[in-house]
């Protein structure tokens, strides 16, 4: 069904003549039929308990479900050992966390903008041992399908391993997996390629931030690494491209930028996710500007769970609290944001 939007300065209580919005336009990716192009991004909610999902995932997901509306879960290990940007806390039996590199990351502050993380330094992976690595998401990928997924997208951004192998101030390896940047993308790529030969091709999609600089993982060609990755990644007729705006140097911060996606979007040949920042007007105008199909909204649609519904009314939206992001609590600042009265 197709959403609505009344044209600005009209009576939206009385005058019927409706304009769809960019946002709200149905949109066809591969076979699955979308109502609209709101995305929800994949959001980190640490509510999994010893790495388990609870009931209560159940309803946070159920509660920003629509019809024809497309969700991304938040990501989840392929390993014992995909701990994230980690220390040995985390790691089976203390080992040191993997990496591309034996560099190790200055402390951070957690994202609960609280805390500060410290991080043993990661162990680098040895040539003969990458294949495992590969095959352990390709495993992942056929159980989330075997869990009943539509499909799978591979978490290439924000610091984690995969970004690890592609920046050129991460990776300072000597092998096939290091130097070049068609040798730092061979990892990703094996990934890719591991996945779809697994599932299908049109089932898988990506996540990426080549501009990204979050856990020290930044490149000094961000711009040739991402045209290199999509262009590499038609070969495998993935579903989706889903690409970090180069303003969102971090996940939680966004700066003015003279950067942008459109020769990534240009170059890529299936659907082209973007995000980062965008709010209502923002999305609709880069979908009406042609540099996206879709977009994610990571914390508007966390503390908006009707987040399409509000944007075909332009309605007012539920502030978020990110003291609440990361608590363990499976009702506070996950289940309990409010939907829009309509009624009132």
């Amino acid at each position: 069904m197709e959403a609505k939007l009344h044209q600005e300065g009209e009576d939206k209580s009385n005058n019927h003549a409706m304009t769809a919005a960019p946002l709200l336009t149905p949109y066809k990716m591969g076979k699955f039929n979308l109502s609209h192009r709101v995305v929800l991004a994949p959001l980190t909610r640490q509510r999994s308990y010893n790495n388990v999902p609870q009931p209560h995932a159940i309803l946070y997901y159920s509660q920003r479900a629509t019809k024809g509306g497309f969700l991304i879960t938040e990501a989840t290990g392929v390993s014992d050992t995909a701990q994230g940007v980690s220390n040995e806390d985390f790691q089976p039996n203390g080992q040191a966390p993997i990496s591309s590199t034996e560099k190790s990351l200055t402390p951070q502050i957690r994202s609960n903008g609280i805390d500060v993380a410290d991080f043993t330094p990661p162990r680098k992976l040895r040539t003969d041992e990458i294949h495992q690595i590969v095959d352990d998401f390709r495993l992942a990928a056929r159980n989330a399908m075997e869990a009943g997924f539509d499909g799978v997208e591979i978490h290439g951004a924000h610091g984690y391993l995969i970004e690890q192998f592609m920046k050129d101030q991460v990776n300072d390896r000597t092998d096939q997996y290091g130097g070049s940047l068609e040798n730092r993308c061979r990892f990703a790529l094996e990934i890719v390629e591991s996945i779809t030969n697994e599932i299908g091709a049109d089932k898988v999609g990506i996540r990426l931030s080549p501009y990204a600089t979050f856990m020290e993982a930044g490149d000094s060609n961000p711009k040739a690494l991402g045209v290199y990755m999509v262009e590499s990644l038609n070969k495998y007729g993935i579903l989706y491209c889903h690409m970090v705006e180069p303003r969102m140097r971090m996940p939680t911060e966004k700066h003015e930028c003279p950067h942008s996606l459109l020769p990534m979007r240009k170059a890529f040949n299936g659907t082209f996710i973007v995000a980062g920042g965008f709010d209502r007007e923002d999305g609709n105008k880069a979908v009406a500007e042609n540099r996206g199909d879709l977009v994610a909204y990571g914390r508007w649609f966390l503390a908006n769970p009707d987040l399409p519904r509000r944007f075909e009314l332009n309605a007012p939206l539920n502030k978020y609290n990110r003291e609440t992001f990361y608590t363990p609590d499976p009702v506070i600042g996950y289940t309990d944001y409010p939907f829009l009265d309509v009624t009132a």
